[in-house]
């Protein structure tokens, strides 16, 4: 496996695997823990959950159903709710949360060159629907009560954030 430089936030060199630099699919999600939220297309509400999370979610043009499963098994496992000491060491499972997914092809946005994102590496719509339908029934195979926005329509998220917990995750493992 070749290793190559690569910048790091703060400027300075570090080496990452090709295998970690997309060599593999990778789906992304924006993981937020949240006490309530809902999503509107125009003034339907389409998915609402109480305690859980908000997962939104981007398919990229390489991704598998494998890397959807892995990402659902990440997040159904994550330790970011609290025990009854108050530290973060139950998952969305052990806390019987639930989960509102929103497709959001805006996470694989290219903004390292020029001003505009490019969204060459998103996936095409066709493919990205049936991949992120299969990302929320693997939750839902995992009992996680999940709730969904509708694809690729114009939607208002409103959260109330828990903590706030925000977490950046994606299959390959990069961040």
């Amino acid at each position: 496996m070749e290793v190559q430089g690569r910048l790091n936030a703060f400027g300075t060199r570090r080496s990452v695997p090709d295998a970690k630099r997309g060599a593999f699919p990778a789906m992304r999600a924006v993981v937020q823990r949240v006490k309530r939220a809902e999503v509107r297309v125009g003034e339907e509400v389409v998915g609402r959950i109480g305690f859980g999370v908000v997962v939104l979610v981007g398919v990229g043009k390489n991704d598998t159903e494998a890397a959807g499963e892995a990402l659902a098994e990440k997040i159904a496992n994550l330790r970011v709710f609290d025990d009854d000491q108050g530290r973060m060491n139950r998952s969305l499972l052990e806390a019987r949360g639930e989960a509102l997914c929103v497709s959001q092809f805006t996470l694989y946005g290219d903004c390292r060159k020029g001003r505009r994102p490019s969204y060459d590496q998103a996936a095409p719509p066709d493919r990205a629907l049936l991949l992120y339908e299969s990302f929320v029934e693997s939750l839902r195979k995992r009992g996680i009560p999940t709730a969904t926005g509708r694809f690729r329509a114009m939607m208002d998220v409103e959260l109330v954030n828990d903590g706030p917990v925000t977490l950046l995750l994606d299959s390959d493992r990069l961040f």
